[in-house]
């Protein structure tokens, strides 16, 4: 049996990070909006491999996308016309720290992400996926037009963490917070 091969999905490399990671509740954008499930993927610039494989998806759900582009338009939009979700770290978020020398794409899905580890057994303990994390994911690209918003967004698949990474954000652990000095209180 051959595996049908889809020019518009990607599977990250394993250096890829989760940031901004709300895979386990989706969330709304803003007030009235859909609640989906959403992830900003930081990859490396070296992972060159992945970065090529995301342009070329790109450039596959351009071609797929052709007539949605279009709309009522008489001609389909330039590529380099519309919004496209490779995006530069070093230029879009120079002060921090965690996309400094990558780019990112931010995926989401109004379903919810299969989630699994190394080994592809499920997940199900929310504190071991965080925004830090490293790992693969599954993503799709396709075009949209929206009363005009023309441009390539990013369907978040499914997500394979493989290793912890120092969490992102400024949120404490209780070890952090609880750990250290006691301040004799009840002495």
């Amino acid at each position: 049996m051959s595996k049908i091969i889809n020019p518009t999905k990607v599977i990250t490399g394993k250096k890829t990070r989760w940031s901004y990671a709300n895979v386990w509740t989706p969330k709304a954008a803003n007030e009235g909006a859909t609640p989906k499930y959403s992830v900003s993927l930081i990859i490396p610039k070296d992972d060159v491999q992945t970065i090529e494989k995301i342009k070329n998806a790109i450039n596959a759900a351009y071609q797929e996308g052709e007539s949605k582009l279009k709309g009522n338009a008489k001609s389909v939009p330039a590529l380099a016309a519309i919004h496209t979700p490779l995006r530069d770290g070093d230029v879009e978020r120079p002060d921090d720290e965690a996309y400094k020398n990558a780019y990112f794409v931010n995926a989401n899905s109004a379903t919810a992400p299969g989630i699994v580890d190394v080994d592809c057994n499920p997940i199900l303990d929310h504190s071991e996926v965080y925004s830090g994390v490293y790992g693969r994911a599954s993503i799709t690209f396709y075009a949209y037009n929206n009363n005009g918003a023309r441009g390539i967004a990013v369907g978040l698949n499914n997500l394979q963490k493989i290793a912890d990474g120092e969490p992102l954000g400024t949120k404490s652990t209780p070890e952090s917070d609880f750990g250290g000095d006691d301040d004799g209180f009840l002495d």
